[in-house]
């Protein structure tokens, strides 16, 4: 049985805390359709955590000189994710980024953002971890990029609900 993926949606950002501000997104759909975009940062969005710039090897010089405008990122997921819900694994740091992106921006999403566990049993959580590493080495990706972990969480849920159970994703 052919299992639906959810979409998915991945942050990286300046650090974390309340200073911290998206600088790249990547979203997959369940249809498979990719959209991946650098953030170029407002002028008054200055907080930079060093480690954080360790773990997704952008520094802050490539956003400023490959990161597309706020502006323009919004519209394209709008444009990209209009009237859908889209999961995240890390929403309570995933929504007030995108929410500090629309606000910058002057604009409302188009689109709903969950949070991933809200469409996760309990028996899948229960393997997450396990499943997410398997993915990880098999498909050989470099983590920590918003695309390609977008794409790690897809799959590891994908796995997880084919491990546990005989139906296929329903949205909430």
């Amino acid at each position: 049985m052919q299992h639906l993926r959810p979409n998915v949606l991945d942050f990286e950002a300046s650090g974390f805390g309340n200073d911290s501000y998206p600088i790249e997104v990547g979203v997959v759909l369940g249809t498979g359709q990719k959209y991946c975009a650098l953030i170029r940062p407002a002028g008054n969005w200055v907080y930079w955590d060093e480690q954080a710039e360790k773990v997704h090897g952008l520094s802050r010089d490539t956003l400023l000189n490959y990161g597309k405008p706020i502006r323009q990122v919004a519209v394209e997921l709008n444009e990209f994710l209009v009237d859908r819900t889209v999961y995240c694994d890390g929403w309570v740091v995933d929504k007030p980024w995108l929410s500090r992106l629309y606000y910058q921006s002057g604009m409302q999403p188009s689109f709903y953002l969950s949070a991933l566990e809200l469409i996760l049993k309990e028996t899948q959580m229960e393997i997450w971890s396990q499943t997410k590493r398997q993915v990880i080495q098999e498909f050989a990706m470099q983590r920590h990029r918003a695309s390609t972990d977008a794409l790690i969480i897809q799959e590891t849920y994908a796995r997880t609900r084919q491990l546990t159970d005989a139906g296929g994703y329903a949205p909430a």
